[in-house]
């Protein structure tokens, strides 16, 4: 069902919805305030407009027209059995859906200086955001940040117990924001950045908060202020999943079996060849920066010590250990890395930053961990270039599309896609946080695969369906007309790594 109301009853103040950021920061107070509304009414089981989290999501819950504020709602109507209640029916239609719409649509009904400041925040984080590339900065955390989350499986922020994040003297960075404040943090640079310590004291509780950073959030969370280039991609092992002609040649090459790894195919990959496609994946995406956690990685992909090297020469080894491209990443691609890493030091030779955690306080220790490392300007010097540009891989006409598939692609949960007879695992997507997101995911899958001619790149057919999200809204994916249903708009790196995880992904011949 959708809710209209003109915006003259409304009375929504048109600086707060004159911008994009705006009605997004709008949209996402009033679908928490109807929510909000609907919860605590007698029809919390009956009427939903989704449950946002810690994170402001573009959302098809409320859009704004040039007239009217539109609210769009999912309502369980009141039935026994094949028998509709019709006392019960009019009472949710004509009565209590009226009174949840008046105090969480109506702007004289909200606290209103509770939905300036959201506004505020929101349009201040997205500037901070766009600052980094010209201060040449890959992430910044804020003084005062709670990163730690109340447990495991909860984003809530620590509220008893939690150690403020307080940024090291050489990193400290200030940024002026459009309201006028002023927000003071530690400002990552682009290039290398290892982050090390103990067990427990804080280093993937800060990689996390940056993985997330991607995302702005909610005031009080605690992390309203871990900004994080928007492209950045989190990397990880990923055993299992299917490759579909991907260059890790750069990680993975001369295998004993002689398979062709410039152009990979296998339906199983190992930690270490799944990880390689990951990576390679990201930077096809448009991954400028790339988040790495030495506990969630394959340990043969990482490194090989000098006593491995001594038993196994390099020529019987397949493997390259990211150690060894990390540097040319950045030098040829542009590409900056942040790395997790508590058990070994062999990144400290190719770190331009190297930050230690000790009960979650960060100190840098570059200089101590480059006098370790006995480190000296030769290291650094250029060796043959490793990064060329992989040929772009196009899907086939058909390559994204069942012939058994006559139903749209659904989301069955925040990591589970059921696309025709296939299921889509996103379990390795560790910056899709929310299920909604997981829906927009499935509608632009379908899209995509309507748009596949046999030529357009698989980058260039996400840039294009991205550009009439931009232009169009969320409502261009929908399945439907009229009411879109509800959900999220998803990156476009989690758009990518959902169709390289189709199983079945066919590309075109020699693409």
């Amino acid at each position: 069902m959708r809710i209209l109301v003109d915006l003259a009853t409304a009375q929504v103040p048109q600086d707060l919805i004159n911008d994009a950021e705006g009605k997004i920061a709008t949209g996402d107070f009033l679908t928490r305030a109807f929510s909000h509304e609907a919860y605590t009414s007698k029809v919390a089981r009956e009427v939903s407009i989704g449950r946002p989290g810690q994170a402001v999501l573009e959302r098809t819950s409320i859009l704004f027209t040039d007239k009217r504020l539109e609210a769009r709602i999912m309502v369980a109507l009141p039935a026994a059995g094949r028998r509709i209640r019709g006392r019960e029916a009019e009472e949710l239609l004509a009565d209590i859906l009226p009174e949840v719409a008046e105090y969480s649509l109506l702007y004289k009904n909200l606290d209103q200086q509770k939905l300036r400041d959201h506004v505020t925040l929101y349009r201040d984080q997205q500037d901070l955001r766009r600052q980094l590339n010209s201060r040449k900065l890959v992430a910044f955390v804020g003084n005062g940040a709670i990163l730690p989350r109340r447990s495991g499986d909860s984003d809530e922020p620590l509220e008893q117990g939690a150690t403020p994040f307080q940024s090291p003297q050489s990193l400290h960075t200030e940024f002026s924001l459009p309201s006028g404040r002023t927000i003071t943090g530690m400002g990552v640079p682009e290039g290398i950045t290892v982050i090390v310590g103990g067990g427990y004291h804080g280093k993937s509780t800060l990689l996390k908060a940056m993985e997330r950073g991607v995302y702005s959030h909610i005031l009080n969370d605690g992390r309203e202020w871990v900004i994080t280039h928007a492209d950045a991609m989190a990397i990880r092992a990923e055993d299992g999943r299917a490759v579909t002609g991907v260059d890790i040649s750069p990680f993975i090459n001369n295998l004993p079996s002689g398979t062709d790894t410039h152009r990979f195919f296998t339906t199983n990959a190992s930690g270490s060849t799944s990880q390689a496609t990951n990576l390679v994946e990201a930077l096809e995406a448009g991954a400028q920066t790339l988040l790495i956690d030495e506990d969630t990685s394959a340990t043969n992909f990482m490194i090989r010590d000098e006593r491995m090297q001594q038993l196994i020469p390099a020529k019987d080894e397949p493997i390259t250990p990211f150690v060894q491209r990390i540097r040319p990443l950045f030098t040829e691609k542009g590409v900056s890395t942040i790395l997790v890493a508590g058990g070994s030091g062999a990144f400290f030779d190719v770190a331009d930053h190297v930050i230690a955690l000790n009960s979650y306080v960060p100190n840098d220790v570059t200089v101590q961990a480059h006098s370790i490392a006995n480190r000296t300007p030769q290291n650094d010097a250029a060796s043959l270039r490793v990064f060329d540009s992989p040929n772009p891989r196009v899907p086939a006409r058909d390559g994204l599309r069942e012939p058994s598939k006559t139903k749209p692609a659904k989301a069955r949960s925040r990591t589970d896609i059921q696309y025709g007879r296939e299921s889509i695992d996103l379990i390795g997507l560790m910056q899709l946080i929310d299920a909604a997101q997981t829906t927009g995911i499935a509608h632009a899958l379908d899209s995509i695969a309507d748009r596949c001619d046999g030529s357009t790149s698989l980058a260039q057919l996400v840039d294009q369906l991205v550009q009439d999200l931009d232009e169009h809204g969320l409502d261009v994916l929908s399945p439907h007309r009229g009411h879109p249903g509800l959900f999220a708009r998803p990156r476009s790196q989690e758009i990518m790594a959902a169709v390289n995880r189709y199983r079945k992904l066919r590309l075109s011949a020699g693409r």
